[in-house]
Parts: C-alpha cells; sequence; structure tokens
C-alpha cells in the first residue's frame, strides 16, 4: 500500500498522486494509460496523431484523429473500469478545440494541455463534467493563465501541471533560459540548477493558492520533468507540490503502447545521447540522437506531404515533418524516427511493468 497521499481533483481520487504524462505520437495510448488507472494513478492518451493506425489518415487526419479519441478512451476504459483517464492536447494542434471537444464528449475525466497557453480551454469543456489543467513552467505563464480564465470565464484550473526543464518531448522553454538552466551541464539537460527552479515552482504553487482561496476550492499542483525515482517524487512533494508527473519512467514498461524498438532505443541510449533538437512546433525538444537526428543535423529534410498537424506550419521552411518523423517512432522505423525522451531516458536499463514502476516511484520496492 502506498504511503503517499491521494491526489484529488475536485470529486475525483486517485489513490496515487502520480499521473503517467502524455507521450505522442502513439507512445501513450489505451494501453498505458488504461493499466497506470488501473493501478491506481492516472493514465493519460495524448491525441497527437492518434489516429495514424486508421485507414483514412493520410488523406483526412483530423477525421481519423477525432475518431480514434473515442476508440482509445473506451479501450482504456475497458482496461480500468474505475480508473481515472485522460488525455493530452498539445494548443499547437491545428483545430485545437474540436479535439477538446472531441475527448469531452469520450467521457474524459481529465485534459491536461500544453505546448502553448490553453487560454480559451475552459470554453470548450463548458456544460460537460472533465476537469481541465494547463501545462506552466514559468510563474509568468500561471499568472496568465490564472487571470485570464478568471477574468473571461470566472473559473479557475482544476489542476496545475508544472513542467521543469528536464522533461521530455517539447519543453516550455527558449534555448536561451535551457541554457542558463543547464549551465554546468556536460550534455543536454541530465543536470541543472535544481534549486533556481525549485523556487519557481514554490512560485507557482503560491501563485495558485491564492486563486484557490478565491474560488473556495483546492486546486492541487502536479510537477513534472525528470522524476525517475522515489527519491525525485519525494524532492517535488517536499516542495508543496500535490503530486508528480512521469512519462519516461514508464516507456520501457510491458503495457506502453511504443514498438519494441522504441523501447530498445532507451535500453540502448547513454547519457550523451539525450539531446535538445528544434522541432518544427517552434519550441526545443528533447530527443534521443539517432541516425534521424544525424540526417537532420547535416541540413533539412524534404517534407513530400503535409498531415496539417500544426496551427502554423510552413512546409518550404521547417526542418523536417515531425508527423512523419513521429509516426515513423511509433511504427519502429527507428532510423527515420524521432524519438523523444526525457533527460533521464539513459538510466533504463530493462523492460518492467507498470505496477512495478508505480510502487518503486512510491517506494515499495526498497
Amino acid at each position: 500500500m502506498c504511503g503517499l497521499k491521494p491526489l484529488k481533483i475536485g470529486e475525483l481520487t486517485a489513490r496515487l498522486p502520480i499521473i503517467q504524462g502524455g507521450m505522442g505520437v502513439g507512445i501513450s495510448l489505451s494501453s498505458l494509460a488504461g493499466a497506470v488507472a488501473r493501478a491506481g494513478g492516472i493514465g493519460i492518451i495524448s491525441t497527437a496523431q492518434i489516429g495514424f493506425r486508421e485507414p483514412d489518415f493520410a488523406e483526412d487526419s483530423q477525421a481519423a484523429n477525432l475518431r480514434a479519441i473515442g476508440k482509445e478512451f473506451k479501450k482504456a476504459r475497458e482496461i480500468a473500469p474505475e480508473g481515472i483517464i485522460g488525455f493530452n492536447i498539445m494548443v499547437a494542434t491545428r483545430n485545437y478545440a474540436e479535439y477538446v471537444k472531441a475527448a469531452a464528449r469520450a467521457g474524459a475525466d481529465l485534459i491536461i494541455s500544453g505546448a502553448g497557453l490553453p487560454v480559451s480551454l475552459p470554453e470548450y469543456v463548458k456544460g460537460t463534467a472533465t476537469k481541465i489543467a494547463p501545462i506552466v513552467s514559468s510563474v509568468k505563464a500561471s499568472m496568465i493563465i490564472c487571470k485570464m480564465w478568471d477574468r473571461k470565464y470566472q473559473t479557475a484550473p482544476d489542476l496545475v501541471v508544472v513542467e521543469g526543464p528536464l522533461a521530455g518531448g517539447h519543453l516550455g522553454f527558449d534555448r536561451e533560459k535551457l541554457t542558463e538552466l543547464e549551465a554546468d551541464t556536460p550534455h543536454a539537460g541530465t543536470t541543472f540548477h535544481r534549486e533556481a527552479y525549485d523556487e519557481e515552482i514554490r512560485g507557482i504553487i503560491a501563485l495558485v493558492k491564492k486563486y484557490a482561496e478565491k474560488y473556495g476550492k483546492k486546486i492541487p499542483v502536479v510537477t513534472a520533468g525528470g522524476i525517475y525515482t522515489h527519491e525525485d517524487v519525494m524532492h517535488q512533494l517536499s516542495l508543496g507540490a500535490d503530486g508528480v508527473q512521469v512519462a519516461t519512467r514508464f516507456v520501457t514498461t510491458e503495457e506502453c503502447d511504443a514498438p519494441m524498438a522504441y523501447k530498445q532505443a532507451y535500453l540502448d541510449a547513454k547519457e550523451e545521447d539525450i539531446v535538445i533538437v528544434k522541432s518544427p512546433v517552434g519550441m526545443p525538444g528533447r530527443a534521443i540522437r539517432n541516425a534521424f537526428l544525424r540526417e537532420v543535423e547535416k541540413g533539412r529534410q524534404a517534407v513530400t506531404q503535409c498531415y496539417k498537424c500544426l496551427e502554423h506550419c510552413d512546409t518550404a521552411k521547417i526542418p523536417y515533418c515531425i508527423t512523419m518523423a513521429l509516426v515513423n517512432a511509433a511504427r519502429g522505423d527507428e532510423d527515420h524516427a524521432l524519438i523523444f525522451c526525457g533527460s533521464n531516458a539513459w538510466r533504463a536499463d530493462k523492460i518492467e511493468t507498470v505496477d512495478s514502476v508505480l510502487r518503486d516511484l512510491c517506494g515499495e520496492n526498497a
């Protein structure tokens, strides 16, 4: 039995204060999210090109994706009838509102949204029971969201996810800020000035508390980025966080939706293989340096088809098509794949189960 306090989001209660981070394309779908939810955590499905396996994906990716949202949620719910299951939806997604509405219609308990500021998120879930959580990386971003939701919608977040600079995938920091936080780091993000970012976390928690008091409710704050061990979890809780969001640790589980080639890339990665890349989304991202990234370093990769995934994307200028690179990863074509990861991916040395990972994070495997 985990000794950590449950995570309460309104009337929802997760026995374990652990959210499995959303990973796209196709890395956190129904199998992983359902397994985490069944075990007492919160399972999150990524909507990023979620319909890549649908027969009409190449012709109409949005229709395929919206259809797959319902399918994946239904399968996850079958795995965890009583669990908490939600979606991660990027603000940068083209027709973002339609994805949010589809997730809410499917019955999502929670929508976590980043890769941009989800300023209109409350509007899209109005009239539903779906809880909403912005992903922020600074006090400034938290202030913008809380002020805007307060003024425009007379509401506050149900949950706030604070994603630090050691996270995987797209990062809410520009390269200059990452360089500042990682000034003493030999590689891309394995250590950083933790004390400085700890202060940022405390500041976000203090800000969120003011809005929680205004609306007479508890708004839990969950931290993410570089959380790999029980000690990492306890450090975040010591700062005042109500829980943690963990993604990388779940990739090398039996239940993860990723193909074995993707998991093997984590198992094979060395510390120096974890690098910061320029993403067509317009943000830095953290990934494993592989054959694909070495080709990208040599020059732009031709874009032969547009999947209309991003709100703002000029196919004549982007360094590569992120949809194709991530779909290749989800299909196991590792030599032509962008393999996102967190800063600790190199520490993975075996395939585990979701239950084992959760027990370890809770300190039960000692």
